[in-house]
């Protein structure tokens, strides 16, 4: 998943209505790329729709989804979305209990209740995971003095599991050689509420440093120790403002708060830098599981592509494949179609995340299409 942040609500709290305007209504119009941003020159196309569109879910999407309904409210009049940054747990009960018309999760639906629930609140179809926004998970570190920080998965770990407790610890000074490291005490930040973020960052984890990380994977954290903030904009403040804190967060909100990120050793053999480009070659890895027009993705951590960045995140739209009200499903065509196009996804590099693969973003606008 190029705007510049100009008026971004950092605090991702979307609990204001996103005003969506200036297209005409349930017509497919032709415009030049999105304002604000956008690639020009596409002769890409919007669909707009009058109506209101209530979601909520993933904080760590909150970004695009303020900068995506930006761009279409100059585009589509009478179109209103109101997208609030509650979480992914959140999100994707508020879409089970149908007071959200479509949910952003960090994590695909679980097989069994989470599916099972959100079937029924589609009529009996089945909800459909669409990989929308690439969010590479930072390591962010709060030390003065020392620049480029590199990480094996195993140091990693180790400070998340709390048995690592100052910056000057052997297995630190290993990864990074030549390097004056100070004798802080860590700070480890992780989330404290029910999170895909943890759930993506704790698999990573789990496929990486097994014989360290005993803790499992989970939406909410398990390991003992450190401190809990509440959404992504918690835990990026809590590094910013906390010296030997170290935490991880989605790209964009460590960029918002200006924070140093740590290089992160990969399968590949590399300490490789937090970059789109880096981001997006272990998504374009990654492997479809869903079928038909559900896309639910499993990622590779220990990808052996080079110049791989290994900790990454897909935020996915949760949307009914059938059963969308007859007055949503036009602007929720229209509004996932503007997400999922070229332009939309053109719009995510500055703000801190990675566009999709094109193999991958074509998908996704294909489902959207198939919406009923």
């Amino acid at each position: 998943m190029n705007f510049k942040r100009h008026g971004l609500i950092a605090g991702i709290a979307l609990t204001a209505t996103l005003a969506l305007a200036a297209c005409g209504s349930d017509n497919n119009e032709p415009s030049s790329s999105a304002a604000g941003g956008a690639s020009g020159g596409t002769g890409s196309s919007v669909s707009c729709a009058s109506g209101t569109l209530t979601a909520q879910g993933s904080s760590a999407q909150g970004n695009a989804m303020a900068e995506w309904a930006k761009a279409y409210q100059q585009k589509c009049s009478g179109a209103q979305v109101n997208y609030q940054a509650t979480a992914s747990g959140a999100g994707i009960t508020a879409f089970q209990g149908g007071t959200a018309d479509f949910a952003g999760s960090d994590s695909s639906l679980k097989a069994g209740d989470e599916q099972t629930k959100a079937a029924a609140r589609c009529g009996g179809a089945p909800a459909l995971n669409l990989p929308m926004v690439t969010g590479p998970i930072a390591v962010a570190y709060n030390l003065d003095g020392v620049k480029d920080l590199q990480l094996k998965p195993e140091t990693i770990a180790k400070i998340f599991a709390g048995t690592i407790k100052t910056w000057d610890d052997a297995a630190i000074k290993a990864d990074n050689p030549g390097a004056t490291l100070p004798s802080t005490a860590i700070l480890a930040v992780h989330r404290g509420d029910s999170s895909g973020t943890t759930e993506n960052f704790t698999n990573y984890l789990t496929a990486t440093a097994p014989g360290v990380w005993t803790y499992g994977k989970d939406k909410v954290w398990k390991a003992p120790g450190g401190s809990g903030e509440q959404k992504s904009d918690g835990v990026a403040g809590a590094i910013k403002k906390t010296a030997g804190a170290i935490g991880y967060v989605e790209w964009s909100f460590a960029k918002t708060n200006t924070l140093s990120t740590a290089k992160v050793f990969n399968g590949a053999g590399e300490y490789t830098a937090l970059t789109g480009e880096a981001a997006g070659k272990t998504i374009a890895g990654a492997k479809i599981t869903g079928s038909g027009d559900d896309l639910a993705m499993t990622i590779d951590y220990s990808t052996k592509e080079a110049g791989a960045y290994p900790i990454v995140l897909v935020t996915y739209e949760i949307v009914c494949s059938k059963g969308n009200a007859a007055d949503k499903l036009k602007l929720l065509q229209g509004f996932l179609g503007f997400t999922s196009s070229k332009d939309g996804q053109a719009q995510l590099d500055k703000l801190g995340y990675a566009p999709l693969p094109e193999t991958v973003r074509a998908k996704v606008e294909s489902s959207v299409k198939n919406l009923a």
